[in-house]
This record gives structure tokens, C-alpha cells and sequence, in this order.
């Protein structure tokens, strides 16, 4: 094989998982937002056409999806959407405190240098600057949240601790999202973001005091805060709902 074979093949490979990659977002946003209900089959071929995929991204998809837990497999073919309950949603938001704390204590144990801290305390600025999320600012907000917990990750230098939060993050409501998304529903969350806010603070000084324990144990509380952000929309049928993969929660 000529070295213009091996350009070609590798290249035609980048291109096929990045359709399966671009398959499976739109997928689970499709699964996230109720576009799917709890239980029902999806299957390759009816997606052909809604999605304007060939059926081998999308059944590599759909496998991706049954491996992060949003599908399980069919009987006789194909997968069915999950279903979870309160218990999933509960237990998920635990292993992300015990992962994330594990994260802040790595990233304070592998530090080297102070600089290194840097690119952390400009997404804390950005976050600061815009305040409280309000429907209008509220994008913005989810990403410079989740450009925060991905720094701290990075700080980890750990690809195996990196992997195992991704497939996590899959389960609904148990993501940062879900939390900073009611934080412009209710009254009572302006008392969250503020705690929320301090922890990121603390998590900045632990790590750059390489206190690891001290980092662990904030970063938990930190992820043990969703909780109580989700009891509030559990009283409130219709917000839990709305929120993304709320659908699909046997509440």
C-alpha cells in the first residue's frame, strides 16, 4: 500500500468517526429533549432518513449511546430508550462528587508550577464578571461552568479518571447542566449559585495550596449540591420535565 493509500484510508477513517460522533450528539439530544419516550424502541432504519445518515454510523451510534446508558438493547433487534429513576439520578450525582473530588485531589497533588493554575482562575473571572445565569446569560454560563470542571480535570492528568466522568455526565439530571439551569427557576437558587460560587473559589486555593484532601472533600460538597437543586424541581412537575433527560426520569 502506497503512502497515498495510507492518506486516503486514514482520512476516510477521521471522516467516518466524526459522522458516528456528530451521529450520536444529535441522538442524544434527540433522547434528551423527549423526542424519544422511556421505553420506546429506536432502531436504524426509520433514522436513515430523519437523520440524513447511512445505517452503519447510525447503528455505531446507537451502540455508543447503549454503552454511555441512555439505550438498551432490544430482544429482538434495535434498542429501547432507558429509563431511569430517582435512585439512578441520586446515585449518579454521588459518583460524580466521589470522581470530581478525586479530580481536585490529583490536580493538587500533580501540580508543578503556580502557572499552571492560571487558565482555572481566568474561567472563575468569566464567571464572576457575568454573574448570576439569567435565561438570556444561562448559555454562556453552562459553558464557562463546564470549561471550569474540564480544567480541573485537565489539572488531574488522568485519562482513565477523564473517561469515566464523560460516560457519567451521560446520565440525566446527574450533569452540572441540570443544576445550573434551574438556577433561573427558582427563587431559593440565587442561595445555591452563591454557595456554588464560593466552593469554585476554595477549589482554586486548595489546589494551588496543594491541600489534595482539602480539594477532594470541597469538590464533593460542590457536586452534592445538585441534589438539593433537583429536590426543588421534584416539586414542580412541570420544570422537571423541562430540564434535559427529565423525561425520562420515573420519578
Amino acid at each position: 500500500m502506497g503512502e497515498n493509500d495510507i492518506a486516503g484510508l486514514q482520512a476516510l477513517t477521521s471522516e467516518t468517526s466524526s459522522q458516528i460522533a456528530r451521529t450520536a450528539l444529535r441522538l442524544r439530544e434527540m433522547i434528551l429533549s423527549g423526542e424519544f419516550s422511556p421505553g420506546e424502541r429506536v432502531s436504524e432504519a426509520p433514522l436513515t432518513g430523519r437523520l440524513g445518515a447511512s445505517r452503519t454510523p447510525i447503528r455505531l451510534a446507537l451502540e455508543r449511546l447503549a454503552h454511555e446508558g441512555l439505550l438498551e438493547p432490544y430482544p429482538t433487534g434495535g434498542f429501547i430508550v432507558r429509563t431511569f429513576t430517582l435512585e439512578d439520578v441520586w446515585d449518579g450525582i454521588e459518583v460524580r462528587g466521589v470522581l470530581e473530588g478525586t479530580a481536585a485531589r490529583l490536580a493538587a497533588e500533580r501540580l508543578t508550577h503556580e502557572a499552571e493554575l492560571d487558565t482555572l482562575r481566568t474561567r472563575q473571572r468569566e464567571m464572576d464578571a457575568l454573574g448570576e445565569p439569567t435565561p438570556e446569560t444561562l448559555p454562556h454560563y453552562l459553558e464557562l461552568n463546564d470549561r471550569f470542571h474540564e480544567e480541573v480535570l485537565r489539572l488531574a492528568k488522568s485519562d482513565m479518571l477523564r473517561r469515566a466522568l464523560e460516560r457519567l455526565l451521560s446520565i440525566p439530571l446527574a450533569s452540572r447542566q441540570s443544576l445550573v439551569s434551574l438556577q433561573t427557576r427558582f427563587p431559593e437558587a440565587s442561595d445555591i449559585f452563591i454557595v456554588g460560587r464560593d466552593q469554585h473559589r476554595r477549589i482554586i486555593e486548595a489546589i494551588a495550596r496543594r491541600q489534595g484532601a482539602r480539594a477532594e472533600d470541597i469538590a464533593r460538597e460542590h457536586a452534592e449540591i445538585t441534589r438539593h437543586a433537583l429536590e426543588f424541581a421534584l416539586a414542580h412537575a412541570h420544570v422537571l420535565s423541562s430540564l434535559p433527560g427529565g423525561r425520562l426520569i420515573q420519578a
